[in-house]
């Protein structure tokens, strides 16, 4: 997919398919905030209330109120591209928030994912 449509789509809708997806592999909604919480600094309730704007998923991203340093040791594979390879900062702290959502819904503690 190009860049720009997934830095252009909704946050309000992507935000919910992460969610199902961790919701369907028996984990919740608050882990899944924990981990966007800990990645880009914006609190449970402020993401909250982003899922009832208009706000893009770029935008969510490039406004990240503080951004977690210790994304750049986010590593793996994602829709078969290397997350570590991708040299576009919002592009990759999107993948690295996919990398995350994945680990979850595979069954890892949520205390590993955070400690990297």
């Amino acid at each position: 997919m190009d860049k720009e449509k997934v830095y252009a789509m909704k946050f309000a809708r992507v935000y919910p398919l992460l969610v199902n997806k961790v919701l369907k592999k028996g984990r919740s909604r608050e882990e899944l905030d924990r981990l966007t919480t800990w990645l880009t600094g914006y609190s449970a309730g402020e993401i909250d209330a982003l899922l009832s704007s208009e706000l893009s998923y770029g935008d969510f991203f490039r406004n990240a109120p503080a951004l977690n340093p210790d994304y750049a040791a986010i590593k793996g594979s994602v829709c078969g591209v290397r997350v570590e390879e991708i040299e576009e900062r919002p592009l990759r702290e999107i993948r690295c928030l996919d990398k995350l959502a994945e680990e979850l819904a595979k069954g890892k503690p949520l205390e590993k994912i955070i400690k990297r």
